[in-house]
């Protein structure tokens, strides 16, 4: 099966994911207890909700650009972009209805986060090879940077849950 998408359709999968990846982190620092981790990820939605503004400015921008053509899902990229949309497009959840109970660990709430974001990165990279430096190649990659970032934050609080 072949699948194609245009540029729209990406950023819009990418939006999903960063809609649902800062709804993760506002209700999980909800329910934390450990006033840190609360922090940790209060930060970490608000960081997701910049990434939603880009990715939307990105989309809103491509009725200007002319790489809003269909995208082959042959290439490599389109592949992961499909693989990544059909496993889990969004982050923090293992479907989109998927909630939290409350009675997860902080370390629970870091895994099921740090898991997450390595997904979206491998997501983000499929993006960022479809992405022209006209339509904005470089706020893709910065996304990546930020993104990694996190997963540098998460990691260093799962290891001062130890």
């Amino acid at each position: 099966m072949v699948f194609t998408f245009t540029a729209e359709e990406i950023f819009e999968m990418a939006e999903e994911i960063e809609r649902n990846g800062a709804a993760f982190y506002r209700e999980a620092a909800a329910i934390s207890s450990d006033n840190d981790t609360k922090q940790l990820l209060s930060d970490m939605a608000v960081a997701e909700e910049g990434h939603l503004k880009i990715f939307q400015h990105m989309r809103e921008g491509l009725a200007a650009q002319e790489d809003t053509a269909k995208i082959d899902s042959e290439r490599r990229s389109s592949m992961y972009l499909q693989t990544m949309a059909d496993a889990r497009g969004w982050e923090g959840r293992l479907s989109p209805t998927q909630e939290l109970t409350g009675n997860e660990t902080a370390g629970d709430i870091i895994e099921i986060a740090l898991n997450s974001e390595k997904e979206s990165v491998v997501f983000y990279f499929g993006l960022k090879d479809l992405v022209s430096t006209s339509a904005g190649k470089e706020k893709v990659e910065n996304i990546i940077i930020e993104e990694l970032g996190h997963i540098s934050a998460l990691l260093k609080k799962l290891k001062s849950l130890v």
